[in-house]
């Protein structure tokens, strides 16, 4: 699904447990046309046509890999309906600093739109990573080490704690310390992850092994599992005689089967939360317990909309 797709107006407004970005720029009013900032547009809440000459992309935004083939999707969309939702920017210098909505201002350019929507606040630039990481995560379009490089700007450049951080996007503080682990693994095997030549299961696994960029390649061109990767890496570390042992994280338990805890772990990297499956417990040993442990609404509510499918 393109972004393009994602944008259509809600008949009705929801009023969700979560910090959407809608509770963080409040309601926006009618549109009006401007060309320059004014004083005025620091708290304006209103959607405002914006020239694109004017507009910048943040230096520090969350996300760096758009993807060529579904930016011209969302070019070619926008050329043909606008750009349905609005970008938020800050005034900047003599112009606009980009929010949130990059990627549609990029989209916006391809299809020669002169001027863009845009929802104009001032914010500071702890308050606007923030919002670009809020946006981006509820979006799912940051690959795991453009979420760890924000986190950890979050949290060295401007005071975040983990449990702060899981607040803010709705994850668990433990998901959040796994992803700012990838970030300890060469540039290389990080670049694998950035382009999914590999996964974020494949590269936690690799953590601390040696010689780790083999691996990884060796990964990429025999297309092993995360369960085989697992598994190389045992026999790496200890030699080819290491017996396989359960995970001593993210609820794999001592004689839990291999498939089950990977399973486990494979959820937990996707939804953010812990994981637990007890397979077997149902009728006739075929069915099972899946169970998913939240620590605040807002991981609740992030996790109901995941579920429904619906967008914040």
């Amino acid at each position: 699904m393109n972004e393009q797709a994602s944008e259509k107006p809600k008949a009705v407004k929801r009023t969700g447990l979560g910090r959407g970005l809608s509770a963080l720029l409040g309601d926006v009013n009618q549109e009006t046309s401007i060309s320059a900032p004014t004083p005025a547009t620091g708290s304006s809440r209103s959607v405002q046509s914006i020239e694109i000459a004017l507009i910048h992309p943040h230096p520090e935004q969350p996300r760096r890999h758009f993807d060529e083939g579904a930016l011209q999707e969302l070019a070619e969309s926008i050329a043909q309906r606008g750009v349905i939702q609005p970008i938020i920017v800050r005034p900047h210098g003599n112009g606009y600093q980009i929010v949130a909505g990059e990627r549609r201002w990029r989209a916006s350019q391809r299809a020669q739109l002169h001027r863009i929507p845009a929802i104009v606040r001032e914010f500071d630039e702890a308050e606007t990573l923030e919002i670009a990481l809020v946006e981006n995560i509820q979006r799912e379009e940051l690959n795991p080490i453009e979420e760890a490089e924000a986190y950890r700007k979050l949290i060295g450049e401007f005071g975040h704690s983990q449990e702060a951080l899981g607040r803010l996007v709705g994850k668990s503080r433990s998901h959040i310390a796994n992803l700012m682990r990838l970030l300890d693994l060469p540039r290389t095997v990080q670049s694998a992850v950035m382009e999914s030549r590999i996964s974020m299961g494949h590269a936690r696994a690799l953590i601390g092994a040696p010689d780790c960029e083999a691996l990884a390649r060796r990964i990429e061109d025999k297309g092993l599992s995360v369960r085989d990767t697992e598994k190389l890496v045992r026999q790496v570390k200890k030699g080819d005689d290491a017996r396989p042992s359960a995970r001593s994280s993210g609820g794999a338990t001592a004689g839990k089967d291999a498939d089950i805890a990977a399973l486990e772990h494979h959820l937990a990297d996707i939804l953010g939360l812990k994981v637990e499956i007890a397979h077997g417990d149902g009728k006739g040993g075929q069915g099972g317990l899946l169970s998913l442990r939240y620590s605040s609404l807002d991981q609740l509510d992030m996790l109901c909309q995941r579920l429904s499918g619906e967008r914040i």
